[in-house]
């Protein structure tokens, strides 16, 4: 699919993005829609002031050269490790440390409070940590038995 925009990086390296009609916005970020549920549909490019400057349907249906600068740009934006196992936590009682195992690793992250779970699908959780963080649970039924007891008494 050929957009009606052209997006490059300017010499400071940020997003560059001119309309068909020549407008040119600079500075521009890609903000996912549904980064969950639909991360690859309604992809927004946002200037700085919050003004949406372009609006893409699909990132799959993109051109290599264009694509890629999205999808850098989003991977130097977005960070969401996703937890594949709860290894323990200090209490049942909040705030607490959770010492998980991630896609990027094994940490540790205090909950402030069990509000900071949310259940975003049938079988989904973020978890939202002291500094801001989420942790995403893809499939609270596909982790092991000790990971999830303890997600039990939280829920």
């Amino acid at each position: 699919m050929k957009p009606n925009f052209t997006l490059t990086r300017n010499q400071f390296g940020h997003l560059t993005l001119t309309t068909a009609d020549g407008q040119v916005y600079e500075d521009v970020a890609p903000v996912r829609a549904f980064p969950i549920q639909a991360p690859q549909e309604g992809i927004s490019l946002v200037c700085p002031d919050g003004l949406e400057a372009g609006w893409i349907e699909r990132l799959d249906e993109l051109s290599g050269e264009i694509r890629e600068l999205i999808e850098g740009e989003l991977e130097g934006r977005e960070f969401m490790p996703h937890v594949r196992t709860i290894r323990s936590v200090t209490s049942f009682a909040t705030p607490c440390t959770w010492s998980v195992e991630t896609d990027r690793g094994d940490t540790e992250f205090v909950l402030r409070g069990e509000e900071d779970i949310r259940r975003i699908g049938r079988n989904m959780l973020l978890i939202a940590d002291n500094h801001g963080i989420n942790y995403f649970v893809s499939d609270i039924l596909a982790m092991d038995k000790h990971s999830r007891k303890i997600l039990d008494r939280f829920l």
